[in-house]
């Protein structure tokens, strides 16, 4: 039997219930940059209507705001397992703290919309290193054997998320919208200086060359398919230039990928781990639930304040009951997962938020505010039992060597999902208002008042009742897209967990 790395803690007690002080010192950390780099996807989501004023532009290229920093996230997550081993954990870290507060930076002083997705990019390149190095180093530091503890430790991140992000959001928008991106500055000094402090030194320790020509393959392909998906509304006579040209050529080079992946000892991206068949339905049921999921989040925002005339903040005061939701469910949720696996808690989730969606389906000018918010708490109460609970699936059936690859496949698919996911609901919502008569000119009456004295009143009132049925049938998407991830989940494991060892034991014999 081969011995543990030296740089790896000896194996701890498995008996023990707790996160030792230490270990939680570095959970503490971790958090605080996460926090950011999630509140930061939520608080943009409640600022698009905002960037379509001030920029005097689409809805479909504002949501690139949100898809090229998701994009970029989802591009530099390879690069995270091979440059932590070339330069260190906790050198690596700090510099990608140190460049998603550049790029917070730069996005305040965005001058068009164009310069605001440009800069959005460069602050998803030092976003997109933060979770999987935090998972990495929260890893090392409890050991193997507490990975389900550690994993909730990283819940708390997105139950804050959708509570603070959108109110947080909507209160810097009360002041200027140069706010949700300059509040990065002194939150990341601080996590900055706490890293610095508390994560344990490491020694740089490169294992693998680095798999350039598959980076080459891969990440561009994937920003090519995601702009032709992207570019689709309004395109007409260039469709085939600007939509299929760059989604055609991006699908062939992550084809090209997927050949060299399997040929490759040391892959930019393991598909190998596609032999785990849990981790094979953790990951599809991953992709259906991003996309429908963090597609379906941009809508409701949105409709707030273009349909239903509210500020950015009241919009974000709305949305509570879908973090609080969430707060209930995810801790049960994660004690269960140890319990009775993750399939049964899974299914409830997905069903949860099914339900709720299916009142979104229904969305009219006046649907009533009580009703809606009590959609939003069962849909958070679907949350809570859905995202952390598939990740644990994947993660719990690796081997300790596997798990820095399997977590960096697992964040890859969900930062993934969810551009596509933002890409294609941008696309149906922007459709539908463009096939409604007098949508647009509704929507522009109801949230400028300058240009509302331009349209009759007769004309907003038909008009956002129009828009308000384009969301409505946006949401029948989301919806057939979560019924679909039933059928994954359906596979996912109802049985608990088995010991950590005898997992890698078994893991070492098929690898």
């Amino acid at each position: 039997m081969t011995q543990p790395p030296d740089n790896q803690a000896t194996t701890p007690d498995p008996t023990a219930d707790k996160l030792d002080p230490a270990v939680l010192k570095v959970a503490g950390v971790v958090v605080l940059g996460a926090i950011m780099s999630i509140l930061d996807i939520t608080v943009v989501n409640i600022a698009l209507p905002t960037f379509q004023a001030e920029f005097e532009t689409s809805y479909a290229i504002a949501a690139w705001t949100i898809t090229g920093y998701t994009l970029a996230l989802a591009t530099v997550i390879p690069l995270t397992g091979w440059a932590a081993d070339r330069f260190g954990t906790k050198r690596l870290y700090m510099a990608a703290l140190t460049f998603f507060v550049l790029g917070s930076v730069l996005c305040a002083t965005a001058w068009n919309i164009e310069s605001l997705i440009a800069f959005r990019v460069i602050q998803g390149i030092g976003g997109g290193m933060l979770m999987p190095l935090g998972m990495t180093i929260m890893t090392h530091a409890a050991g193997p054997q507490r990975v389900g503890r550690v994993m909730a430790v990283l819940g708390v991140p997105m139950l804050l998320g959708p509570i603070c992000g959108p109110i947080l959001g909507g209160w810097l928008i009360e002041f200027h919208w140069q706010w949700i991106f300059l509040i990065n500055l002194p939150i990341g000094a601080i996590a900055l200086v706490l890293a610095y402090i508390v994560f344990p030194a490491d020694k740089p320790e490169p294992t693998e060359s680095f798999d350039f020509l598959g980076m080459l393959l891969a990440s561009p392909g994937l920003a090519l398919f995601l702009y032709g998906v992207s570019s689709i509304p309004g395109e007409g006579t260039v469709l085939a230039t600007k939509v299929l040209l760059p989604a055609i050529i991006g699908a062939v080079l992550m084809v090209a990928f997927v050949f060299h992946a399997l040929r490759t000892e040391h892959p930019l991206i393991d598909l190998r781990l596609f032999r785990n068949r849990v981790l094979t339905t953790a990951v599809l049921t991953m992709v259906l639930f991003a996309i429908a999921f963090f597609g379906g989040a941009l809508l409701l925002p949105t409709y707030l304040q273009q349909v239903r005339g509210e500020s950015a903040l009241t919009a974000g005061l709305l949305l509570i009951p879908q973090g609080l939701g969430a707060m209930i469910t995810m801790p049960i949720a994660g004690k269960l997962v140890d319990k009775i696996g993750p399939g049964k808690i899974v299914l409830v989730g997905i069903t949860l938020i099914a339900l709720s969606t299916v009142f979104f389906t229904r969305l009219a000018v006046d649907t009533p505010y009580p009703a809606m918010l009590g959609a939003l708490f069962v849909m958070g109460l679907g949350m809570g039992c859905t995202m952390m609970p598939i990740m644990t699936a994947a993660i719990q059936t690796l081997s300790h060597q596997q798990v820095a690859r399997g977590s960096t496949l697992m964040n890859i698919v969900n930062q993934t999902a969810g551009s596509i996911g933002t890409a294609t609901i941008s696309v149906v919502l922007t459709n539908f208002l463009n096939n409604q008569e007098f949508a647009k000119p509704a929507i522009a009456a109801n949230v400028s008042p300058e240009f509302a004295s331009k349209v009759p009143p007769g004309v907003v009132e038909v008009g956002l009742s129009q828009a308000a049925t384009a969301f409505s049938h946006t949401y029948i998407v989301a919806l057939v897209l979560i019924v679909l991830t039933l059928v994954p989940a359906f596979f996912l494991p109802r049985t608990k967990p088995k010991n950590p060892e005898l997992a890698d034991a078994v893991a070492a014999v098929h690898v």
